[in-house]
């Protein structure tokens, strides 16, 4: 679980980044990458739902 918060906060940095470049500057290309991580981002967290609810019952 330790290795997909990490994986979380890595995406996160990134979407971060790109969102700000957007909105700061304007670069479109940043906007497409920070949709794109927004949408990666989603995905880890359903998974750490999972985990968690597994480890939570254990």
């Amino acid at each position: 679980m330790k290795e997909l918060i990490a994986k979380i906060q890595d995406a996160y940095a990134a979407f971060e980044a790109d969102a700000n470049a957007q909105v700061e500057k304007g670069n479109k290309a940043a906007g497409t990458r920070a949709r794109k991580a927004s949408l990666e981002i989603e995905k880890m967290m359903k998974e750490f739902r999972k985990a968690s609810l597994e480890a939570s019952k254990n």
